[in-house]
């Protein structure tokens, strides 16, 4: 058995309401489909409790049933882009400091 990790206990404020955000979403789209919580619960492989607790976002579920409920919703591309590096403007602003050190 796994060991639970820590950083659910420590989730930002922000990250927990993102996740929030993404079960209510997530709730939307299946109900919006016509599709019972058992029936969606099978789709994705989980339990009904599961499913709940990712509607609700839970961050102790699994990152693997967000991303099957992604992509059963037909948006698995947008997971892919989440961590795009060029839209990553924080570590341009670090790369662009540590370029200008250097000429220094």
């Amino acid at each position: 058995m796994s060991k639970p990790a820590t950083a659910t206990k420590t989730l930002p404020t922000n990250a927990a309401l993102a996740l929030k955000s993404l079960g209510e979403r997530l709730r939307i789209a299946r109900e919006r489909r016509g599709e019972s919580l058992r029936a969606w619960a099978v789709r994705l492989d989980v339990s009904v409790p599961t499913l709940q607790r990712m509607e609700g976002g839970d961050p102790t579920v699994g990152m693997g049933v967000y991303a099957t409920a992604i992509w059963l919703c037909g948006r698995h591309e947008a997971l892919a882009n989440v961590m795009e590096p060029a839209a990553d403007a924080e570590a341009q602003e670090i790369e662009v400091m540590r370029a200008s050190r250097r000429r220094k």
